[in-house]
């Protein structure tokens, strides 16, 4: 049988898996659950995803988007808006995001929270964690970029372990106090 080109296949299990993850948990995902999801030969992941591990570093990558998008998006960070509120942009973009694709957010909150048990993902949580550090530094020094990382990153894993509602003015006021 001739070989099958599918240029879209390695995304197709990228995104399979990501949806494995999202449905039944990390400790759902396996070679097999991602090739059925994907409906893609059990080969076809093992070739191009040799461990889980691989294959988690992968999506982790694709869902650290998620929040770069709606922040990039918002133009908080943008020269522009150097003048503004910098505390309500935040809360505002941290509004827009936990109101959005609430599962995608558990997603990349649960994929990022993975790498305390494997250490192959390490580097890429700590790669979203500069490149977000970085980002908020073009508004701020350096130590105040990683203490609003540290405090928006809080806010938002109360918000989904508590099961509670945002509250945008609470955390622009948090926000508004690690802001010199």
């Amino acid at each position: 049988m001739p070989r099958r080109y599918d240029p879209e296949r390695r995304q197709r299990i990228i995104d399979a898996a990501i949806r494995v993850v999202g449905e039944k948990g990390i400790a759902g995902l396996s070679h097999r659950t991602v090739a059925a999801e994907a409906d893609v030969p059990l080969g076809s992941t093992t070739y191009h995803f040799a461990t889980l591990d691989d294959l988690l570093v992968a999506a982790l990558y694709q869902a650290n988007e998620g929040f770069a998008r709606v922040l990039d998006a918002s133009g908080v960070l943008d020269d522009a808006d150097a003048d503004g509120d910098l505390a309500a942009g935040l809360a505002r973009v941290l509004g827009e995001w936990l109101g959005g694709d609430r599962p995608g957010v558990e997603l990349e909150y649960e994929l990022y929270l993975a790498a305390l048990r494997r250490p192959a993902l390490r580097p890429v949580a700590a790669q979203w964690t500069e490149e977000t550090a970085a980002r908020l530094a073009g508004r701020t020094d350096p130590v105040t970029a990683r203490a609003l990382l540290a405090l928006m990153d809080g806010i938002c894993l109360q918000v989904l372990l508590t099961g509670g509602s945002y509250d945008e003015e609470y955390a622009r006021g948090l926000l508004a106090r690690v802001i010199p």
